[in-house]
């Protein structure tokens, strides 16, 4: 009130021509103000889940950022060997409360021969990532699927725009520096996903933007954020195979594993 009073005191003393003058513009400036809040509260989100640990983590960031009401989720099969991830994104968004979406892109990937597609005639490698980098010329690992990413970039942003026309829609992807190192993984690397920012803001005037939190965090930082918020990775994914239980021994399950011993914590999809 005494900050308020020591505006309006000096004011009154003006011309009321004036005075007029300087009530509407700073009217105009608290409604302008008032807007931008607004605009940044009802901003959207799509969170690309796999079910997995990083796109559950992502949608906890999404969450707290702005509120279950204005997030979904969107999952893409793709001619996975199994669909236990879809079922982990399912339960994933039902527990956050989110809407969820489901696509199917196999019949684009039906051409590839990634150790991960049902269709393939390679078998998934039972061996760290490390490892299997060191053994390709270019760093690929078999499980690497043609512009996965880039695909569901462009599902998402399309799903957003088609979603919300005329708003602020930010698309949350899980990659991060783990998968993109030795160029494992090209399509979760940084340049890959500021190229695809770009391009995705280009194609949706403005709208709709790639949001991608972990790029510059390996996988231990992604489960020490998502402890923090309270993730439920006990309904979580990650295993190559479609077993009862996780492998133990695939790439993805030896990443996941290091990642909660590093932060001093037992796996609940384990328990």
């Amino acid at each position: 009130m005494a900050g308020l009073l020591s505006y309006l005191v000096p004011v009154l003393f003006l011309q009321r021509k004036t005075r007029c003058v300087i009530i509407f513009s700073s009217c105009l400036i608290l409604l302008t103000n008032y807007k931008k809040q607004e605009v940044r509260k009802m901003k959207k989100a799509i969170v690309l889940s796999s079910g997995g640990v990083d796109s559950t983590t992502c949608i906890s960031v999404a969450v707290k950022e702005l509120g279950a009401d204005n997030v979904c989720t969107a999952s893409i099969f793709y001619g996975q060997k199994h669909v236990k991830e879809l079922d982990a994104a399912r339960k994933v968004a039902e527990w956050f409360h989110v809407k969820h979406y489901e696509f199917d892109l196999s019949s684009i990937l039906q051409y590839s021969n990634c150790a991960l597609l049902a269709g393939s005639s390679e078998e998934i490698k039972h061996e760290s990532y490390e490892d299997q980098v060191k053994e390709s010329e270019t760093g690929r690992v078999s499980t690497y699927v043609p512009f996965r990413n880039g695909l569901m970039l462009s599902v998402a942003a399309s799903l957003a725009a088609s979603l919300y026309e005329d708003e602020e829609v930010d698309i949350y992807i899980g990659a991060h520096a783990d998968d993109a190192a030795g160029n494992a993984y090209a399509d979760c690397s940084e340049p890959f996903l500021k190229a695809m920012e770009d391009a995705i803001s280009i194609g949706t005037y403005g709208k709709v933007h790639l949001v991608f939190p972990f790029a510059d965090k390996n996988k231990a930082g992604v489960v020490k954020t998502g402890l923090a918020l309270g993730t439920p990775y006990e309904l979580t994914w990650s295993c190559y195979e479609g077993g009862e239980k996780p492998c133990g021994t695939c790439g993805t399950c030896r990443d996941r594993a290091a990642a909660f011993e590093a932060n001093g914590v037992k796996d609940p999809a384990l328990d």
